[in-house]
């Protein structure tokens, strides 16, 4: 239903974080990860304020997502893990993903990157580029996630890794570039993070070839 005949404006951001007062902050849960109830009204676009709103946010923090290639094998290194939040998944909870991991305080996105790839993957980032952030889900969710494509040597790739204590049982992929691109058109890849970084590669390929021969 149409609110009002207020122009809107697409290509310029009207607001800003001063458009917003938050009225109560309530911690609820605090475990692997923080839930917390927020209280808040913001700036309408018709002028004025929002009555006071009232939702759950889940604050993890924010992560990076790196996809591991191998630009002479032309082979990406992936990793297959179980997800408990897939299980009502209709093929299966282990789902095909690239190395993630959150960013830990006083931590750079490029550190976890290079990290992340020697505890799940069990290789060595030559090189990084940065492809991109975003927010996953913003609507109850704080966190950012960092896109990277690395540079690696698939032919050392292989086994299964991850931290004991994390609980972590990660078996490693090696996967063409066209079965992983063909994989993704079939819909057999399904999380964000993989999704979104496979297509900037397909786009962006030239591109990454190029930075990795000037370095």
């Amino acid at each position: 239903m149409q609110k009002s005949n207020h122009e809107s404006k697409p290509s310029t951001l009207q607001f800003s974080i001063e458009d917003v007062e938050i009225v109560r902050k309530e911690p609820l849960f605090e475990g692997f990860f923080k839930m917390m109830k927020y209280a808040f009204k913001h700036r309408l676009y018709d002028g004025g304020w929002s009555k006071e709103i009232e939702r759950e946010v889940f604050e993890r923090g924010n992560a990076i997502a790196v996809l591991l290639y191998d630009p002479i094998l032309e082979e990406f290194v992936m990793i297959e893990q179980f997800r408990i939040g897939a299980l009502s998944n209709l093929q299966s909870p282990w789902l095909l993903e690239v190395v993630a991991g959150i960013i830990d305080e006083g931590e750079t996105p490029e550190h976890v990157c290079c990290r992340e790839a020697e505890e799940e993957a069990g290789v060595q980032v030559k090189q990084l580029i940065k492809a991109l952030s975003y927010l996953p889900s913003p609507g109850g969710c704080t966190e950012r996630l960092h896109l990277y494509v690395g540079e690696v040597d698939a032919a050392k790739a292989g086994g299964v890794h991850g931290l004991d204590h994390e609980g972590e049982d990660i078996l490693v992929h090696r996967v063409s570039v066209n079965d992983a691109m063909a994989w993704l058109e079939e819909g057999k890849i399904d999380n964000s993070a993989t999704i979104i970084i496979l297509q900037w590669f397909a786009m962006n390929k030239p591109k990454i070839l190029d930075a990795w021969s000037n370095e």
